[in-house]
């Protein structure tokens, strides 16, 4: 869908905007910014199951190039990668910053001048990646940016795995949805990334998503404004259960909410010590996989050639 974009921030008052803020700290208190409400005192130096503490760590802020087209676009995706995350994923490509924490400390203020950057060099949105543990910090380096010229939509890149309070208070805040839709079975999600409630929660935050900001809407060049973009990751035997997820997403949601699907997965961190996962995917598990998105009736992005929908 094509349309001209109103930022949905520009619906919030100064008063509505620092009102969400404070919420987002209020959750942070004895913490329940993601569904595992592990109740860390993380403003008092107690550690998250996220990993996370009661400061702002992030891994690095960067236009990347290599995302969807509609996040990308010609000039790249401003992409603040975050460290630590909630989901315990025994194959992650980034473990060095999910797992280990890897990063530098910055507060709100340093973060906002970060966003503002990235907007001279070109961006065309803030990326925000594997964000939730850290939203009270970002809500207020997005509105402190805002203040400071920022005019770029806020792109929210997470696991999907999302607290409902933490999203009703990032409505409109956030511009663009860019959830992952890993597993359509509890079993698997335990199994392959410790958390055992995963389907029905993420499943729940996409509807929520969804009310938010409806379908993908671009501007002229066909760069994302706002709007739902759900990603998958095809997993070897099936295990991501790619054709559940595929039939939820379009009867639950909208057959036009595009679909990134991704063919990239290969046996990081501890994957290699698992028989099931051990290897990359197959092309025919691709193609398997493009045939049920087809058959679902929704559109998308291949991996191998991200400029060609289907």
């Amino acid at each position: 869908m094509k349309s001209k974009h109103l930022p949905s921030y520009l619906s919030l008052s100064n008063k509505e905007f620092l009102a969400k803020i404070d919420g987002l700290y209020e959750l942070m208190g004895e913490c329940g910014l993601c569904p595992r409400r592990c109740k860390a005192k993380r403003l008092n130096g107690e550690k998250g199951l996220c990993g996370a503490e009661g400061k702002l760590r992030i891994a690095s802020i960067n236009l990347h190039f290599g995302e969807e087209p509609p996040i990308s676009g010609k000039t790249g995706s401003g992409t603040i990668f975050f460290s630590g995350c909630p989901l315990k994923c025994k194959f992650c490509q980034n473990y060095p910053i999910s797992r280990y924490c890897a990063g530098n400390l910055y507060d709100a203020a340093e973060l906002a001048v970060g966003m503002l950057k990235l907007q001279e060099k070109g961006a065309c949105n803030i990326n925000l990646v594997s964000s939730s543990h850290y939203m009270p910090f970002v809500a207020e380096s997005i509105f402190l940016a805002k203040q400071g010229g920022l005019s770029i939509p806020v792109v929210y890149n997470s696991s999907g795995y999302e607290s409902f309070d933490t999203l009703n208070l990032l409505d409109k805040i956030i511009d663009i949805y860019l959830p992952d839709i890993k597993y359509s079975n509890n079993e698997e999600a335990l199994m392959y990334s410790g958390i055992k409630d995963y389907a029905e929660i993420n499943r729940s935050a996409l509807k929520i998503m969804y009310n938010q900001v409806k379908e993908l809407v671009t501007d002229a060049k066909g760069v994302a404004v706002s709007g739902l973009m759900v990603r998958h990751l095809v997993l070897p035997a099936g295990i991501s259960g790619h054709k559940d997820s595929f039939r939820f997403i379009a009867d639950e949601l909208s057959e036009n909410v595009p679909v990134s699907l991704m063919s990239q997965y290969f046996p990081a961190y501890k994957a290699c010590y698992d028989f099931k996962i051990n290897r990359k995917i197959t092309t025919g598990e691709y193609a398997e996989a493009i045939l049920d998105l087809a058959n679902a009736n929704l559109t998308g992005y291949f991996q191998e050639d991200n400029s060609l929908m289907f």
